[in-house]
């Protein structure tokens, strides 16, 4: 996977990136030394508690999914004694690589905003979390952190630690609990990480993508991050663009952006598209036709049943079959449930199965009626929010491959398909 800007950008004062232009965090093809961080963007500045009001002048949300407000987080935490700074780069979600893309060429970028994420929260620690089975990825962080302590050791110590390959490994209170010696599994709220987390001390745990973003914000100031994006949307994302284009990557785009100019500029067409899936796994698949109109804003998104979440744009070729592809994602979804709550356990094979008997062509009318019934037991259980995310992308496949469904039902699956959305094989939890 490549990463990509929309557009080239032009370097102003002080490293600044002309106000025209995407803000790129990338700054070169292959993995930036300290010394072309410094030289493009400066040393961080030392960070207070006056940060958290820029911040909120900024706008900026969370890119973990969620997008909560990151200065009320940074508030919540701050507002303890002895606090930790959590960094979550575990990329579960299998069709994202944006985290990844991030870690292996802007690592300082991200090193940057945690550091003056726990100066300004007050934190004495910052714990890095990246995914098992990635030795490459951990190698050049650790590279990125001895080039620090080489330089000008951090004001607040940074370790790097490897966290199951799970989906719902890297949900916020999962990450506490694996950080605090037991499983990486979610655990039942409150309290929450920012009353008692990692070692029950206050624990903000926020995105590497929102972590950069908080350095840029830190360096340049919130009226700099404005002058991209929109006023509800400011800045830019990182978007993991897949599918049906001829330049897959990593892109970053200004908030608001078109979403046929985003595809368009991967080398993909909404004509030769029949659906675009937002979001990842727990996202919304929305038809060509919306999606031709579609910006990429809170608004926009929302008013189509949908949100950015992690960062996935997958665009489905019209020769694909949407039921297929979407039945292998509810299967796989309801084979990564942590093994503790009945709505995962139980709900979401349940629905899977239902959703196999579509496609089969096996199912009963009544197969319909039993998914919304089960959906409505589902969702809102648990001890996290996996069942939510599973019934989002469930709802959304009936609603937009509802004619693949019919077809089904007269003529039985697929005589020959070959997937195209990733399904990795589960690992373990310890």
């Amino acid at each position: 996977m490549t990463t990509r800007s929309a557009r080239a950008t032009k370097p102003g004062p002080s490293g600044r990136v002309a106000a025209d232009d995407p803000a790129r965090l990338f700054g070169a093809p292959n993995a930036v030394t300290l010394a072309a961080h410094l030289d493009r963007h400066g040393p961080a500045p030392i960070a207070d508690r006056d940060l958290i009001a820029e911040v909120a002048r900024a706008g900026l949300r969370g890119r973990g999914g969620a997008r909560f407000p990151t200065a009320r987080k940074l508030s919540a935490v701050a507002a303890g004694r002895r606090t930790v700074v959590v960094a979550n780069g575990c990329e579960g979600e299998p069709a994202s690589s944006k985290d990844r893309a991030l870690l292996t060429f802007a690592p300082h970028l991200v090193l940057d905003g945690a550091v003056v994420a726990a100066q300004a929260t007050g934190a004495t620690k910052v714990l890095l979390c990246v995914e098992r089975d990635q030795p490459s990825l951990v190698a050049g962080l650790q590279t990125a952190l001895a080039e620090r302590r080489a330089h000008a050791p951090d004001p607040i110590p940074i370790s790097v630690n490897e966290v199951p390959k799970r989906y719902v490994a890297g949900e916020e209170s999962a990450l506490v609990h694996w950080l605090n010696g037991g499983e990486a599994k979610p655990t039942l709220v409150p309290p929450r990480p920012f009353e008692q987390g990692v070692d029950r001390r206050p624990t903000l745990v926020d995105n590497v993508e929102t972590l950069a973003q908080l350095a840029l914000i830190a360096r340049y100031g919130a009226g700099w991050y404005r002058t991209l994006g929109t006023a509800d949307d400011p800045g830019t994302v990182l978007l993991t663009v897949t599918g049906a284009v001829t330049r897959p990557a990593v892109y970053e785009v200004p908030g608001g952006a078109s979403l046929d100019a985003v595809l368009t500029a991967a080398g993909g067409s909404l004509a030769e598209t029949q659906a675009v899936l937002i979001g990842g796994y727990f996202g919304t698949w929305v038809p060509a036709a919306t999606a031709a109109t579609m910006t990429l804003d809170s608004e926009a998104l929302a008013a189509a049943g949908a949100s950015l979440g992690c960062g996935v744009v997958f665009a489905l070729a019209n020769h694909a079959c949407g039921l297929a592809e979407s039945v292998r994602v509810a299967r796989w979804l309801a084979g990564q449930n942590a093994g503790q709550c009945g709505p995962c356990v139980h709900g979401l094979d349940a629905i899977a199965t239902a959703m196999g008997q579509l496609y089969e062509g096996r199912a009963a009318r009544r197969t319909y009626a039993e998914l919304e019934e089960l959906a409505t037991l589902v969702r809102g259980r648990g001890a996290c929010r996996h069942p939510d995310g599973a019934v989002r992308f469930v709802e959304s496949s009936l609603r937009v491959f509802h004619e693949h469904a019919l077809q089904h039902e007269r003529h039985g699956p697929c005589a020959t398909y070959r997937p195209v959305l990733p399904t990795p094989a589960s690992g373990g939890w310890r």
